[in-house]
């Protein structure tokens, strides 16, 4: 059985790049195949690409995340941020 890890963060701001790093870190330590990095905000650049390179990440932010709390848990989230992140709208958080 491979080992999946998986980290939540609950933010109003970007995601450090340092917290998808230090995930990294932690699956290479305990030799995980995937780890998943979740998040009520949103992700910059940076992290996504780093994530990408690592090719075992994957990053899940408060817009992915509305989709399966509703679907599995039928919990129609909310997710309040001090400013909508750069290409989402309205829609996304409410």
């Amino acid at each position: 059985m491979q080992l999946r890890l998986i980290q939540a963060k609950r933010t109003k701001n970007t995601v450090p790049t340092e917290a998808v790093r230090a995930l990294a870190g932690v699956m290479h330590d305990k030799a995980a195949a995937k780890g998943i990095l979740i998040t009520t905000a949103w992700f910059g650049k940076a992290s996504r690409d780093f994530a990408q390179r690592t090719g075992r990440m994957e990053l899940i932010d408060g817009r992915g995340l509305k989709a399966p709390l509703l679907e599995h848990l039928s919990i129609d989230a909310l997710i309040g941020l001090p400013k909508l992140p750069p290409g989402w709208e309205t829609r996304d958080v409410h």
